[in-house]
């Protein structure tokens, strides 16, 4: 046997040896598929009911916020309309039932300003509103009112 004969039987064995090798190693990832496969059909079989309830719990869940959006809207409208209402009649209510009073108050209040102005002595006081309110400044003192109804 020549060198060369024995290079390529011993080429050959390790060619023999590494295809084993590959043999052995695509053995363990056909199985390891296998299992993996066993385990995604198993993994299917548990979730397809759990995800059919999802999608059913999913279109009922959708199915009563579409309801209750309804029922939101109506009750806008509703209280909307309320509002209105309550404005308008509130409005004419409050205008009707205070006015006449608000009035009459004023103008008692003025005339007792008045009233009392006159009795004091005092000048009247143009002022607006319904009681005239005097400084300390100008206003007469209470000595000088005690002596001017003496004297």
């Amino acid at each position: 046997m020549t060198t060369g004969e024995l290079l390529l039987v011993v080429a050959a064995v390790l060619c023999v040896i590494a295809f084993t090798a590959l043999i052995v190693v695509l053995l363990r990832v056909l199985d390891a598929m296998r299992d993996m496969r066993r385990e995604v059909d198993q993994l299917r079989l548990e979730t397809a009911p759990l995800i059919s309830e999802l999608i059913a719990t999913t279109d009922e869940a959708r199915a009563t916020i579409d309801q209750a959006r309804a029922d939101l809207e109506r009750f806008d409208n509703v209280l909307g309309s309320a509002e209105a209402i309550g404005d308008a009649v509130g409005g004419r209510v409050a205008r009707t039932t205070f006015s006449a009073p608000m009035i009459k108050a004023a103008g008692l209040a003025r005339g007792t300003s008045r009233t009392i102005s006159r009795l004091r002595g005092t000048p009247r006081n143009p002022a607006i509103g319904p009681v005239a309110v005097q400084s300390i400044e100008t206003g007469p003192t209470r000595r000088a009112r005690r002596g001017r109804g003496r004297s």
